[in-house]
């Protein structure tokens, strides 16, 4: 098997497994705060990071000389997943990954005053017409308007910002360190809150609990062995499978079946990502100096 197959493969099943962890955050959220679910979810998966990190370069890998810069980025990665989760009560699956994504985007919009990075004209072009879908999926001030459309919006905000840390201070810092104490932060901000949000799960969601913090890490191991072994633009439009699976599983298991603007809204987020991804391949090797 090549290496850039080997590389699809786990992107996919790391897809596989965000969409399943989203699918049993909404059936969670039914009846538990987001706070829980962060709790009881970031309690399966920090140990289970450290034990990755022990077998993938050892405890050492987690040492950091930069404590301020990860607890910021484990409060915004707290702020992402109680939206998100939140959101997902509000919104049929499919509706809130396709406004997920529109994380790149913001990204793009950020990096300039955040990052002082230039961007040009095609690829302001192509995030403006990511918004435009964005804009198709939410429907401000029409009557199918949710306001639970924007609690995911913030979602997107506070994943791109996550993403932007990651991009500054990543090369500095082990990419375990950094998954660690992402993960390591909002398990010890939602403890704090355990003494007012929690309530006894029923028997039948410790199992759910459980799968969903495998499932957070499954996630986060497959995206990182996709990069691993396949280039970033080969690997990364594979991402966009997760609004298949958010699709077939909201009607499953919801009977939640998208209107045509979801679908016409997605499609350009997704093409505005796409239409990005390829600009900025294609610069970078024009970039490249020849051998």
């Amino acid at each position: 098997m090549s290496s850039s197959l080997k590389g699809i493969l786990f992107m996919c099943g790391g897809v596989l497994c965000l969409a399943l962890g989203d699918a049993l955050t909404k059936w969670l959220g039914e009846t538990h705060s987001p706070l829980q679910i962060i709790f009881l979810r970031t309690l399966v998966s920090v140990p289970l990071i450290a034990l990755i990190a022990r077998y993938n370069g050892g405890l050492r890998t987690l040492s950091t000389r930069r404590p301020g810069v990860h607890l910021l980025r484990g409060l915004i990665f707290a702020a992402t997943m109680i939206c998100f989760m939140w959101g997902l009560t509000l919104l049929p699956l499919a509706e809130a990954t396709a406004i997920a994504f529109a994380a790149p985007l913001f990204v793009t919009l950020l990096s300039v005053p955040l990052l002082g990075e230039r961007v040009d004209r095609p690829t302001l072009l192509a995030t403006a017409l990511g918004f435009v879908g964005v804009l198709v999926v939410v429907r401000p001030g029409g009557e199918s308007f949710q306001p639970g459309a924007l609690v995911v919006v913030a979602a997107a905000v506070f994943y791109a910002l996550m993403m932007i840390t990651a991009r500054r201070y990543g090369a500095r810092e082990h990419l375990w360190a950094m998954v660690f104490y992402m993960t390591l932060v909002p398990l010890v901000v939602s403890a704090g809150t355990m003494p007012w949000a929690w309530q006894t799960p029923a028997p039948w969601h410790w199992p759910a609990f459980l799968v969903a913090g495998f499932l957070s890490v499954g996630a986060m191991t497959g995206l990182t062995l996709a990069f691993r072994y396949a280039p970033a633009a080969l690997a990364a439009p594979f991402d966009y499978t997760a609004l298949l699976w958010a699709v077939l599983l909201g009607w499953w298991f919801w009977d939640e079946v998208p209107d045509l603007w979801v679908f016409v809204g997605g499609t350009l987020i997704i093409a505005s990502g796409l239409a990005i991804a390829y600009h900025e391949r294609r610069t970078s090797l024009k970039r490249r100096p020849t051998s």
